[in-house]
Formats: structure tokens, sequence, C-alpha cells
């Protein structure tokens, strides 16, 4: 009889001029089942689907080093433990896979110490082992967030999830972006009418996603900060493509980068089978092989079983 299940969901953060600061939740979920305490310092895991590979050495596993260090923020015995994952969240694509993990690691020294710490102080402290709160904070609350971190206090607001008829796409190529080398590329600076340009349509995105008003998604999620940097690192100029051709696609009312990348996500009205293959298309056309997913945003964020 297992002691714990979590499931917890993937996240598409950014979207587009909310560089840092904005994420949703998507309907892809990874599974983490403890099936039985252990001695301090003892760590067993089984893994399947997605890191079979990557994520075997418990002890390196990004659960079993944010389970830690939330038990030494918190002054908490580090108990051991054996649990399995089950993986549906691609690695270094872009959709939270580490998220998932830190998420899941800081709810489980709480739950296994029975502490019951208040929802801010998990999210500060996941916050801080993330360093950003932009897919953190939707991982762990479900829907659409938008959050600040100056380092040590973390504020947010969670908005709406999308309505029913809107679907998002998440085409996620077979070549990997590292969050380091998508922050590697990043100028240190930028020119202030472009810092302007953000502000302006972050603020956009928030006020029409508060509001209902989808049909102004498209110009909410315009960035001079960070995609067309980003999307360099894309083969065969794919980036470039994405962020120009799928948004002026007649399916399609957003489109962006997901986090770091590469996977790219277009949100939708109703079906989504062209534009799905208009997006794989461009991926196939610049040399890599991809699949998608066609997605809702999850209104719920963890669910302890």
């Amino acid at each position: 009889m297992p002691l714990v299940s979590l499931k917890v969901p993937a996240t598409t953060a950014n979207l587009g001029s909310g560089f840092d600061t904005m994420g949703m939740a998507l309907s892809l979920y990874n599974i983490f089942t403890v099936k039985e305490l252990l001695p301090e310092g003892e760590y067993t895991c089984e893994i399947s689907g997605e890191g079979v590979d990557e994520l075997k050495e418990a002890r390196k596993n990004m659960l079993v080093t944010s389970y830690i260090r939330a038990c030494k923020e918190w002054n908490l015995p580090v108990k051991g433990f054996a649990f399995e994952s089950c993986n549906a969240v691609p690695l270094n694509r872009g959709l939270g896979s580490s998220s998932t993990a830190v998420v899941a690691g800081v709810v489980l020294a709480d739950y296994l110490s029975g502490s019951n710490f208040p929802e801010s102080e998990l999210l500060r402290v996941m916050t801080f082992i993330e360093g950003h709160p932009d897919n953190v904070v939707p991982c762990y609350t479900g829907g659409m967030t938008v959050s600040c971190w100056d380092g040590e206090s973390l504020r947010y607001v969670k908005l709406p999830a999308l309505p029913d008829d809107l679907n998002v796409i998440a085409a996620v190529p077979d070549f990997e972006v590292h969050t380091e080398d998508a922050r590697k590329i990043l100028p240190e600076s930028v020119p202030f009418k472009d810092a302007v340009f953000n502000v302006s349509h972050a603020s956009i995105l928030c006020a029409a996603w508060a509001m209902g008003r989808w049909d102004l998604l498209h110009v909410g999620m315009e960035d001079r900060l960070h995609q067309a940097h980003r999307a360099k690192l894309f083969p065969g100029s794919t980036g470039e493509k994405f962020l120009n051709e799928i948004a002026s696609h007649p399916d399609c009312v957003a489109t962006a980068i997901s986090g770091s990348g590469p996977t790219m996500i277009a949100i939708v009205h109703g079906k989504a089978g062209k534009l799905s293959q208009a997006m794989c298309k461009i991926f196939t056309d610049g040399g890599a092989a991809s699949h998608f997913f066609v997605l809702n945003c999850s209104s719920s964020g963890v669910v302890i079983e």
C-alpha cells in the first residue's frame, strides 16, 4: 500500500511577454508515488515513461534533492524513501518537468513530516529552489498565474483557467534546449523601448485573461525580450518560422515558445488538427522529428492521493 501519491501537472511558462513571471498548468502529468520509508539518506526509485535513463540515480533525482533542501530549510528530519515516478512530461523541452520534481519534493517534505505548512511557505521554498516562480507556482496551484519574486518574498495572483473551447497545442521536437543555454543567449541589457513594449503587452495579457478577452491574447503574448534570441537555438530557423508563421495561422489564437523551449505552444479554438500539423511540419522542414499534445489548461495543481 503506497504511503502517498502526487499527481503533478506540466506547465508552460513566460507565455511570450511574461518572462519569468507568467505560467499556466497543463493537463499532462507526472505521478510520483512513495512506496515506503527508508532510513535517513537512503533513496530508491523506479522510473517509467520519460527520463528512464537520465533519472534512474535516486540521489541525483531532482525530487530527492528538492526534498532534502526543503527538509533542511525547515530543520526537519530527512527521512529516506522508495518511490516510483511515472513521467509523461518530456525532459528539457520547456514543459516544466524539473518543476514537477521540485514541487513534488517540497510537498513530500511537508507531508511526510506532518508539518502542514501554509501554501505561502510551500511556494516560497519551491521558488527558492527553482530560482523563479513562473513554473512552480502554476504547477502547485493550477490555472494561470502571474508572480513576482525578489529572492526572498513571493507574490502571485491566480487567474481563471482557459475556457473549455480553447485548447493548447504543444509541439515537442526531438532535440533539447537546456535552461542554462537559453539564459546564456539572452543579452545583459535591452533597449528602453523594448522594455516598455513588454510591460505594455504583458499588462494587456493579464487584463485580457482576467476579463475573458481572448481575442487580445495574440497581442498580449508578443515579446521583445527573449523569444527572438532563444529562437536561434532551434535548428533550421524553425524558431523564427514558428513565431512568424504560426502566429498568422487562421486557427491560432496566440503562440509562444514554451518556457526555455524548444516546445512551441499555440492556443487554438476548437479542433486542433490543422494547426498541429502545421506546427510539426515546421520542425520536419527544419530536419527535426516531433510530436504534439492537445491539452487543456489544468485548473487544479498538485493532487495528493
